[in-house]
C-alpha cells in the first residue's frame, strides 16, 4: 500500500464569516490572498473578529488539510510540521491524530502559527497567517528516517519562502524515491519567490496542482496555455479554474475535468482536498483523468460547508461512491 507524506505549516484556522468585505478594506487584504501579519496585527484582527462575526476554530494549513483528506479517504498518512507548546499546538496534535494522521511535529516554546480566514458572502476566502512556531520549522528538523517507507512527499507552497528547508526536503525525498507534488498556494508566493519555485520543479517536482491565478503569475499565460507550460516541465500539471473544474495534462494527454455540482458557501479547503482526491487517485494507480474527478468530487463538497474539515456523513457518501464504482 502507498503511503504519503505530507510538510507544511502547523497551523489552527479561525474562521470569520463576514457580510461584506469590510474588513478586507480596513485591513489592505486583497480578496483571496494570503497575507503574512505580526503578532500584534493578528491579535486586533482576532478582537475585531470576536466582535464583528461568527467564527469557529479548527485545525489547519494547506499540506495538513491535505494529508488530514487522504487519511480520511483510507491512505496511510503522516505530517510533518513544528508547534508551540501551548494550547493550540496540544489542539492541533489532538486533531491530526482524531483524522488518522501519524504526527511527525516538533513542539518548541513558542506561539502556535494560526490563520485567520476571513470568509465573505461571495464565499472567497482572505487569509491572514501569522506562522508563530511554524515559521522555525527548518532543514535541521529534517532526517532520513522521517521520510523512510514512504512513497509520496506532498509540500505547501507555502514553504517555497524557506528556499533551504524546501530544498532539504525535496533532496530527502528524491533520496527516497518518493514521487513529489507540490501545490502552489498562493499567487503572492508565487510572485516574490518564481525563480526558485521555478527551479525546484524542474529539478525535483512531478506533480504540480495551481490555481488559474498561481498559473498565470508563474507562467503568464492564461489557464489552458499555462497547463501546457506546466506540463513540460513536471510530469502531471494540474490547472483549478474554480467553478469551471479543472485541467489536467500528462505528456500529451489532456483532460477537461468537470466541477461536481455543489451548494457552494465556503471555498476554503477546496484546493486543499481536490489534492486530497486526485493524489488517492495518484495512489490507487489510477488513470489521471480519473484522479482529477475524484480530487473535483472532494472539493465539491467541501465548498458546500464552513471551513477545511467534512462532517463523517459526507465522507461516506464519498467513499460509498469511490469504492461501489
Amino acid at each position: 500500500m502507498n503511503r504519503i507524506l505530507g510538510m507544511g505549516n502547523a497551523l489552527v484556522d479561525i474562521l470569520a464569516i463576514f457580510e461584506d468585505d469590510a474588513m478586507l478594506k480596513k485591513y489592505n487584504l486583497p480578496k483571496g490572498s494570503m497575507t503574512h501579519v505580526d503578532e500584534k496585527t493578528t491579535n486586533k484582527i482576532f478582537d475585531d473578529i470576536k466582535h464583528q462575526s461568527k467564527y469557529d476554530i479548527v485545525a489547519g494549513g494547506s499540506a495538513a488539510n491535505t494529508i488530514c483528506g487522504l487519511s480520511r479517504l483510507g491512505i496511510e498518512t503522516a505530517f510533518i510540521g513544528k508547534t508551540g507548546k501551548d494550547e493550540l499546538g496540544n489542539f492541533f496534535i489532538d486533531d491530526i491524530k482524531k483524522n488518522g494522521v501519524t504526527p511527525k511535529l516538533i513542539s518548541v516554546d513558542n506561539t502556535t502559527g494560526n490563520c485567520k480566514l476571513l470568509i465573505t458572502p461571495d464565499g472567497e476566502r482572505t487569509m491572514c497567517t501569522y506562522l508563530g512556531a511554524a515559521i522555525d520549522l527548518n532543514p535541521n528538523d529534517l532526517y532520513h528516517e522521517q521520510f523512510k517507507g514512504y512513497n509520496y512527499f506532498h509540500i505547501e507552497g507555502y514553504l517555497v519562502q524557506n528556499h533551504e528547508l524546501m530544498q532539504r526536503s525535496f533532496e530527502l525525498a528524491t533520496q527516497h524515491r518518493m514521487t513529489i507534488s507540490l501545490d502552489m498556494s498562493s499567487f503572492n508566493i508565487v510572485a516574490e519567490n518564481k525563480d526558485f519555485m521555478n527551479k525546484m520543479l524542474h529539478k525535483y517536482v512531478d506533480i504540480i496542482f495551481a490555481n488559474e491565478e498561481e498559473a498565470k503569475t508563474f507562467t503568464g499565460r492564461e489557464p489552458r496555455e499555462a497547463l501546457d507550460m506546466l506540463a513540460e516541465i513536471c510530469k502531471i500539471a494540474v490547472v483549478k479554474i474554480g467553478a469551471e473544474g479543472s485541467y489536467v495534462k500528462q505528456g500529451n494527454e489532456f483532460y477537461k475535468i468537470q466541477p461536481v455540482t455543489a451548494n457552494a458557501i465556503d471555498a476554503t479547503g477546496a484546493g486543499d482536498l481536490y489534492a486530497s482526491g486526485f493524489l488517492y487517485g495518484m495512489s490507487k494507480k489510477l488513470p489521471v483523468e480519473i484522479c482529477g474527478e475524484i480530487g473535483s468530487l472532494c472539493a465539491g463538497n467541501i465548498v458546500e460547508v464552513i471551513g477545511t474539515k467534512l462532517p463523517n456523513e459526507k465522507w461516506n457518501d464519498i467513499k460509498n461512491l469511490l469504492f461501489n464504482t
